[in-house]
């Protein structure tokens, strides 16, 4: 087993800022410059995206593919929407995946993202990665918001059923974490559900986008998350409260603009999840103050 490398830094106690794929609107996203960027940034929490290999390696992925949008295939080139799912992570080894380019690119819907060679990462460089540079250079540590992207179509086909992929990810994890600084999401309810049975004592954080009520949701899931994580746009003051009334932090995703960091801030919500966490270090000691018209 790999001993842990957490080290002996305290995180600092704060309104919760979550760099979204490391942090995608200045680098490649789900890459290890981004994700250093993010804790240059301030964060107190990286949030990332997992997927499996062919040889059973756990990467840093959104899709379980590459992506048209952000990556060059092994040759440097292009390739299209339709053919990106020939691209399936699952049915290539980490060696093949390696010689895929996707940072170079860059992302149209962020013009300013950095556009640099960039390889989708193991796991387990990621950590790594981030836990030196706390050691050298940051000096607090950040929790890790892991997101486990499955759901019933790609069992089997894109990735591995939930209880393989959860106990897979759990088990290396372990090596390399205080499990206490680690967060697991899903818009899949079976991957919560089964994290809250198996591993009780790990803080969950459940994934919605629809329209749906928060009680809805928390009676499809069936047991009260950590974290209760929507859209910003579907949420409200008085959901905010319901939540907190039942001793669920509310983080929601993506907030990207200064106003509606504030606005959401003035709601009550914990924290957010960001694309630009430089604009939320930028207005630190302003997000922590709630609006005098709030209450």
């Amino acid at each position: 087993m790999v001993p842990s490398i957490g080290f002996s830094q305290k995180k600092l106690s704060t309104f919760d800022v979550q760099g979204h794929r490391g942090a995608r609107g200045l680098m490649p996203e789900n890459t290890i410059p981004a994700f250093i960027t993010a804790l240059d940034s301030g964060v107190t929490t990286v949030e990332m995206d997992l997927a499996i290999t062919k040889d059973g390696q756990i990467i840093v992925s959104h899709e379980p593919w590459m992506s048209s949008a952000i990556c060059l295939d092994s040759s440097g080139y292009t390739f299209t929407k339709k053919e990106e799912k020939h691209f399936n992570i699952y049915k290539m080894t980490y060696e093949e995946i390696k010689q895929f380019d996707c940072g170079s690119l860059g992302n149209s819907r962020f013009p300013d993202q950095q556009k640099i060679s960039a390889v989708k990462p193991l796991l387990a460089d990621v950590i790594v990665a981030i836990e030196n540079h706390i050691k050298s250079y940051t000096r607090f540590e950040v929790d890790y918001n892991i997101e486990i992207k499955s759901d019933d179509d790609g069992d089997g086909k894109f990735h591995p059923a939930p209880a393989e992929f959860s106990d897979m990810v759990y088990n290396l994890l372990d090596e390399y974490l205080p499990m206490d600084r680690v967060i697991i999401q899903s818009f899949d309810f079976r991957v919560l559900k089964y994290w809250h049975e198996k591993y009780p004592n790990i803080k969950l954080a459940m994934l919605v986008e629809d329209k749906n009520s928060v009680e809805s949701h928390l009676n499809e899931l069936g047991f009260n998350p950590t974290i209760y994580s929507p859209y910003y746009r579907n949420i409200n003051q008085v959901e905010v409260k319901e939540l907190h009334n039942k001793n669920i932090k509310v983080i929601p995703w993506t907030v990207n603009e200064i106003s509606e960091m504030l606005a959401l801030k003035g709601m009550g919500v914990d924290g957010f999840i960001t694309d630009y966490p430089n604009r939320a270090k930028q207005y630190t000691n302003t997000l922590n103050i709630v609006p005098k018209n709030k209450k």
